[in-house]
């Protein structure tokens, strides 16, 4: 892979993007990112993706404007980055975005399809694509409408305004705002949490807040379906007694609850 490097640790694939000059949305950038993804689809002992920039300037540019030009070919490279947004938000894995610079339209579509995006005060995100004549491509309107709602989303996309990490944050654009001077030492504490769970358990929320935010009454009855499911395994019930012999539902509860749990996984996992 020449725009994308790979780098795998305790679960975690951090994945550098670096498509000089400015980290264009480039056919070439889009095939490799859709590869890497679907070379996920049975891998179990990955739990989370980090994506990142190695450009100081530019998290994602946005799409190649070269592609859209209407020919066959600049069509069907549009719809494979229509399929990257897809395949990015239907991975397994919790993907993660962590934007140093400006992603505006792909750019910013990228970001959103993840599930949990972080900016920091260098990060700027936009859909600006009506200047030059076209809609969003990549669901930005779509993700815009069902996060900002009507109004907030039809003055973001008719002025393409940049919005900063901290607005963005409030615009539910982006998971959080994280100061760059802070970045490594938030993810450092947040990713091995994240990436202690099982692939399967991960996809079980996932599906959960997916299908609630579609409808509540599908989530509650998915939720529901999960629930009992997992309480007839005996991992579940192995894990209740641990939990119970350090404390658990006990006064230690009040004051030490992330003490029980991890003297719990100590021996569990001992």
């Amino acid at each position: 892979m020449s725009t994308i490097s790979v780098t795998n640790r305790q679960g975690i694939a951090f994945v550098d993007i670096d498509n000089a000059p400015v980290n264009l949305l480039t056919i070439n950038l889009i095939n490799e990112l859709n590869a890497f993804i679907l070379s996920l689809k049975d891998d179990r002992d990955t739990k989370v993706v980090v994506f990142k920039s190695l450009n100081p300037d530019f998290f994602l540019a946005h799409l190649d404007i070269t592609l859209i030009n209407g020919t066959p070919g600049g069509q069907a490279g549009c719809i494979e980055f229509s399929h990257l947004i897809s395949n990015l938000k239907t991975m397994k894995q919790l993907s993660v975005a962590v934007v140093d610079g400006v992603a505006r339209g792909g750019g910013n579509e990228f970001v959103m399809a993840c599930d949990l995006a972080y900016g920091t005060e260098n990060a700027f995100f936009a859909q600006p694509e009506l200047y030059i004549n076209i809609p969003t491509g990549g669901q930005g309107a779509v993700q815009f409408a069902r996060r900002l709602g009507k109004g907030k989303a039809l003055q973001a996309l008719l002025t393409g305004a940049d919005y900063s990490a901290e607005q963005a944050e409030a615009l539910n654009i982006i998971t959080q705002a994280v100061p760059s001077a802070e970045m490594d030492a938030f993810l450092g504490e947040m990713l091995p949490i994240l990436s202690a769970w099982e692939v399967r358990d991960i996809m079980m929320y996932k599906e959960i807040v997916k299908t609630s935010i579609e409808n509540e009454s599908s989530g509650a009855e998915l939720e529901l379906r999960y629930f009992l499911e997992r309480a007839k395994e005996e991992k579940t019930q192995l894990i209740i007694n641990t939990f119970l012999k350090h404390g658990g539902q006990t006064e230690r509860e009040a004051k030490d609850m992330q003490g029980i749990f991890a003297d719990t996984a100590n021996e569990l996992n001992g």
